[in-house]
């Protein structure tokens, strides 16, 4: 036999993907799984992700626009009609409502005649990064823990080859973390998640090398690879420590750091979006080079991510990616390549030693949930970001397309923008609410709200969560009722923001463009008489991207700006009201998830009727050239995309605006 037959197994292929309804995304997984993909990657919409049903006020705009709609059992048999479960091995991005989604997955599993201890497949189910970055919690700290030690108890008991957590660093590094904070946080959750599960006392202390054994992460590999390399070495080597001398593992198969890995979509620029897919090659390569450092699965993003949403072909184009490194490349024929190199061991021993440190500190705080409540973990992570964004802005990191080369040919896909992306039907809600409606007229009432009561009871108690949980999966409740009887009991959560405690990340000594528009600001406001200018920093819908409009609350207070952000999940009711209270001069609102050209006209129409229709109104996100067209015939004053990287220019024409709004002449001073 040759050496070129011995080839190691490829990691699994995945394609994040799910939008618009059951239907249409159950037809997508059967045309990728056509293609070759080795595991399904369930995107869901926001509304369930957040729990709430489509008809719920906070969902509109939102419905099957970054996901797939899952109200209800029948929704999920509808997702996986025609797919034999027991054969899968489904990743499920979904964290507050973890627990739920897996009980729906479980019932349709049972109904096709499926051995549930064969189930394969993972929940992400990792609530520290959403009050830190991703903002989809629901619940305080304390009840959320206890849903996520109920679900580890519950699949290691019943559904064994399940991953009931996949504790994800990918949007600490989205967030602005560096190599050294991805580790630490996504380790200190860990250990916050492995010590709540000991300390419950539902898995006996010599079963709980199996509790470690499921224990998966999901991480980011950005385009710096060889320091990503490096980061996953570095994450390996503290997994083994910390399970081994905190947990006392001896089997060296239940220490495994065990991830899976979805390339940085942080990196990826709307200018020259073609130079996307040579960035993903390189982030894959982090993560696949090294074998004692490779990925269990890989998923990739598509070229096209910083427009809108992929089509088809692209998400085909990014497994095409993998396949062919996979298939074509040498690169499984090999034991690890890098295995002895002093450059690589020197980088991972500082990772290391700088991330125990790190780990300590939390730990001295009292543990990862302490480290949320307090705000530390996200002034530290807003703090990264403001740094990194001050470096793209000098020109000191560099993007290509971005702020060095950025004269280009004209480009071939992007011709027709319109078309160079996926967009959702906006009739496409109302059907769904439609066959929400007509799912609860046809349920068992009796039975659906009996369910409801028994986990309520559950939940004031301390039994495990689970066993309810099917109940109503079963009975036919819905992601909004589940949600809502939980939020009953536990209460909801507000997260800190972290943006009045991070430090100033750009200076502004005379003649630096911050302090141009220090100038521009302190003059405005002496001219309005209005003391200091206000700005509300506004994230209607359910989007929990806040990093850019922290960015933005920040550079504005640096410049002199009061600044009103109140975090994200508000209504355009409560943003309007906001506005007139604090008496702003602007509003600013962010939304990355499309459902822009619901809320944002919202907000506008709220404005008028209020009288107050001369606050400008600017809006930032991921919003199509026909879509910032539109909102501006609307009454928009200004729409900003990932392609305006430049902070301070963007707070220089919001005094603009200001200005123009209230027939100021406009300043000559340069932003």
């Amino acid at each position: 036999m040759t050496e070129r037959q011995k080839k190691d197994r490829p990691w699994l292929m995945r394609t994040y993907a799910g939008h618009s309804t059951a239907e249409a995304s159950n037809e997508l997984y059967r045309r990728n799984l056509a293609k070759g993909q080795t595991g399904l990657s369930v995107a869901f919409d926001l509304p369930t992700q957040t729990g709430y049903d489509p008809d719920h006020i906070l969902a509109r705009g939102e419905v099957g626009r970054v996901g797939v709609p899952v109200s209800h059992l029948g929704d999920m048999r509808r997702l996986f009609q025609d797919i034999p479960l027991e054969q899968m091995n489904t990743s499920m991005t979904i964290n507050a409502t973890a627990m739920w989604l897996l009980a729906l997955y479980q019932v349709v599993a049972e109904e096709q005649g499926a051995d549930v201890t064969r189930l394969q497949g993972t929940t992400q189910n990792d609530i520290v990064k959403e009050y830190l970055s991703r903002g989809t919690h629901v619940f305080p700290p304390g009840p959320s823990l206890r849903l996520t030690t109920d679900m580890i108890t519950y699949t290691v008991n019943h559904i064994p080859k399940w991953n009931p957590i996949n504790i994800c660093s990918y949007h600490l590094q989205e967030a602005g973390a560096t190599p050294v904070q991805e580790i630490s946080y996504a380790m200190s959750t860990a250990i916050a998640v492995l010590d709540a599960v000991r300390d419950s006392g539902q898995v006996p202390a010599d079963r709980f090398g199996e509790v470690v054994a499921r224990i998966s992460f999901f991480v980011n590999a950005g385009v710096r690879f060889i320091e990503e390399m490096c980061k996953m070495r570095a994450f390996g080597r503290i997994w083994d420590k910390v399970t081994r001398e905190r947990y006392g593992i001896e089997d060296a198969k239940q220490r495994r750091f065990r991830y899976g890995v979805q390339v940085n979509s942080l990196g990826l620029t709307e200018a020259q979006p073609e130079n996307n897919v040579q960035r993903i090659v390189l982030e894959m390569l982090a993560v696949t080079l090294s074998k004692d450092a490779r990925a269990r699965a890989v998923q990739l993003p598509a070229w096209n991510e910083a427009l809108g949403l992929p089509r088809p072909w692209d998400q085909q184009w990014s497994l095409r990616i993998q396949q062919v490194l996979a298939h074509e490349s040498d690169l499984l024929e090999y034991e690890d390549i890098f295995a002895g190199s002093h450059v690589i061991e020197a980088k991972v021993d500082s990772l290391v030693e700088e991330c125990l440190a790190e780990i300590d500190r939390i730990q001295e705080m009292g543990g990862a949930m302490a480290a949320v409540e307090s705000g530390y973990l996200k002034s530290q992570l807003v703090s990264s970001h403001a740094e990194r964004r001050a470096r793209i802005e000098a020109g000191d990191e560099k993007i290509v397309g971005v702020n060095i080369y950025e004269t280009t040919e004209e480009n071939p896909l992007t011709a027709d923008l319109d078309t160079a992306i996926m967009t959702v039907d906006p009739a496409n809600e109302a059907k769904v609410v439609a066959k929400l409606h007509e799912w609860r007229d046809n349920r068992d009432e009796a039975r659906a709200q009996e369910a409801l009561a028994a986990l309520k009871a559950t939940a004031a108690g301390d039994g495990n969560l689970f066993a309810a949980t099917l109940e109503c999966a079963r009975a036919g409740v819905t992601t909004g009722e589940w949600s809502w009887a939980l939020r009953d009991v536990f209460g909801e959560f507000r997260a800190p923001t972290g943006v009045s405690s991070a430090p100033v990340a750009v200076t502004a000594e005379e003649g630096t463009p911050l302090a141009l528009v220090r100038e521009k600001v302190t003059r405005t406001a002496d001219e309005l008489g209005s003391g200091r200018l206000r700005l509300l920093v506004g994230k209607p819908g359910l989007d929990g991207h806040s990093n850019g409009a922290e960015q933005i609350a920040v550079r504005a207070r640096d410049a002199g700006f009061e600044v009103v952000y109140q975090g994200i999940r508000l209504t355009p009711e409560q943003i309007v009201n906001a506005a007139l209270a604090e008496d702003v001069h602007c509003v600013g609102l962010s939304i990355l998830s499309g459902s822009h050209a619901e809320l944002v006209p919202d907000v506008l129409d709220r404005l008028r009727e209020a009288g107050a229709e001369d606050i400008p109104v600017i809006v930032g996100g991921i919003i199509p050239n026909a879509d910032a067209a539109d909102l501006k015939r609307a009454g928009v004053a200004a729409v900003f995309t990932p392609k305006d990287f430049g902070i301070t220019e963007i707070i220089g024409r919001i005094v603009d605006e200001i200005r123009k709004a209230n027939k100021l002449d406009p300043l000559e001073v340069p932003a």
